[in-house]
């Protein structure tokens, strides 16, 4: 981690979002529901480090990772986006875990795929549920498409128990298509 990290509450259309960085990347980032210092207490503990809230400048916009992750989020929201180019950082991801994420990343844009195909996609045929941990573990929620992620019969299963989350941003991925003629 470069510099301490400084946080960004983002609204969406699912709610706020917080985005976490350093000097030079993406620390977390996912839709949060509850107070904003119980939020940051549970951050502060994975990072070892507060968050400082980001004081993004004019001039820092083109090059400020919170704020390159605030448009592409809102690109996303408005159908314009299917995939993230953000600098995430990795290091707290250990083993299987990002084995399992870098598989998620590789659901299409609108498509769903059940945990034992990820298994299958990250080479652990049999690791179904540690892909149901990797999905829940993410630092890296919606720019890591884990609400892609669903249940063998098809159901959605949870997102960090907002399931309604996860069905906001499938219908819009599905409708963003759909209004694409896709």
């Amino acid at each position: 981690m470069t510099g301490s990290p400084r946080y960004l509450v983002h609204p969406s259309p699912v709610g706020d979002i917080i985005i976490v960085t350093d000097d030079d990347s993406i620390l977390t980032l996912h839709p949060f529901d509850g107070p904003l210092g119980a939020e940051l207490e549970r951050i502060a503990l994975t990072l070892h480090a507060v968050p400082e809230p980001a004081a993004l400048r004019a001039e820092d916009q083109a090059s400020d990772p919170a704020a390159i992750a605030a448009a592409q989020l809102d690109e996303y929201f408005e159908g314009e986006r299917r995939a993230f180019d953000l600098p995430l950082d990795w290091s707290g991801v250990r083993g299987f875990t990002g084995e399992a994420l870098a598989a998620v990343c590789d659901i299409p844009y609108g498509e769903t795929a059940g945990y034992g195909e990820v298994a299958i996609m990250a080479g652990r045929p049999r690791a179904a549920r540690a892909v149901g941990t990797a999905c829940a573990s993410t630092p890296f929620s919606i720019v890591v498409p884990v609400h892609r992620v669903v249940r063998a019969d098809g159901s959605l299963g949870e997102y960090g128990g907002r399931p309604d989350i996860k069905r906001s941003l499938i219908d819009l991925e599905q409708q963003t298509l759909g209004a694409a003629g896709v």
